[in-house]
């Protein structure tokens, strides 16, 4: 890397600052693999940094459409990132959460589904030992925003700061893992039905709550059939998303915009119709489905009128 001789070495942040000094929820969304790597291969020379390229593609187009969010890319084309690196520009550019995305494979092409995992207990506790013997300046940075420093800390304070941050952020990573698996379920079948656990390094963020998806097995015809096709993957981005939302619908960062304005849609409670509302621009606009939105208020069909006063859970 080259750098400007006058520069001061202050490191912008990159997280996006919206009216009133509030931001976006940030998402950075990992395409497994890359380049001289192409990860597993299917039927056709199918290739999985290919497949997931895509998947992530679709999945940044949809958060940058929805209000208070935005999302970035940590490969935006077909070069290779090492794994480490894929997880500390996720921290510079302070995002709220990291999705890794990748396509399975195994040696019996019969193996299929989708899973969702994160960290395991054992990755963190080896994780946090490697994090305190390291101790560097410019990575010792925790919670989030990257606002406390473990440089300055005694010893056993630091590693007392260094395992509620990653107890927090397993935890997040659990109930984010939660919801999109749950999402993935009404499109595709499942490998397993809960979410998973195991020691990949893009999980091992200290203070990001990270989940890394497989959308299927590749090494599956079927699968890869599906994992090939442009809708099949628009369908499966559309899932992931909804998974991200219906996390942060309860989840809201501090500091967001979602979080701040009195109008978020999470405290909403009744909402009067306007002219132009029609019952499927209300339930996008609060994230309910439409069945709910007339269950709650009685409605026999989607007719609303003008000065209407619905409840909204």
């Amino acid at each position: 890397d080259l750098y400007d001789k006058k520069s001061s070495g202050i490191k912008k942040s990159s997280t996006i600052i919206t009216k009133n000094n509030r931001r976006k929820i940030l998402i950075a969304i990992d395409a497994g693999h890359g380049g001289e790597d192409p990860g597993a291969i299917g039927p056709k020379r199918l290739m999985e940094k290919n497949v997931v390229l895509a998947i992530s593609r679709e999945l940044k187009k949809l958060l940058d459409k929805k209000l208070g969010y935005s999302a970035t890319l940590i490969r935006s084309s077909d070069y290779y990132i090492p794994l480490r690196k894929r997880t500390k520009i996720a921290h510079k550019k302070r995002a709220d959460v990291f999705i890794s995305i990748h396509a399975d494979a195994f040696h019996r092409p019969s193996a299929s589904g989708a899973s969702v995992f994160i960290l395991s207990r054992s990755g963190a506790t080896s994780e946090t030992a490697r994090y305190l013997a390291r101790r560097e300046n410019s990575t010792d940075l925790i919670g989030g925003s990257g606002n406390v420093s473990l440089d300055d800390k005694d010893p056993m304070l630091a590693s007392v700061l260094l395992d509620l941050s990653m107890t927090a952020t397993l935890n997040s990573s659990l109930d984010l893992g939660t919801s999109v698996l749950k999402s993935i379920s009404e499109i595709a079948k499942l490998h397993k039905k809960s979410v998973e656990e195991a020691g990949f390094v893009v999980l091992k963020s200290p203070d990001i709550p990270s989940i890394l998806v497989e959308t299927g097995f590749i090494s599956n015809p079927s699968e890869a059939k599906n994992l090939a096709n442009k809708n099949y993957q628009k369908k499966m981005a559309q899932a992931i998303f909804k998974g991200i939302i219906g996390y942060f619908s309860s989840n809201y960062p501090v500091g967001t915009l979602l979080a701040s304005d009195k109008s978020a849609i999470h405290r909403a409670r009744f909402h009067i119709v306007v002219p132009g509302d029609t019952a499927y621009r209300i339930s996008r606009r609060y994230n309910i489905s439409v069945k709910k939105l007339k269950e709650l208020n009685n409605l026999k069909g989607s007719k609303i009128y003008s000065g209407q006063r619905l409840k909204i859970p």
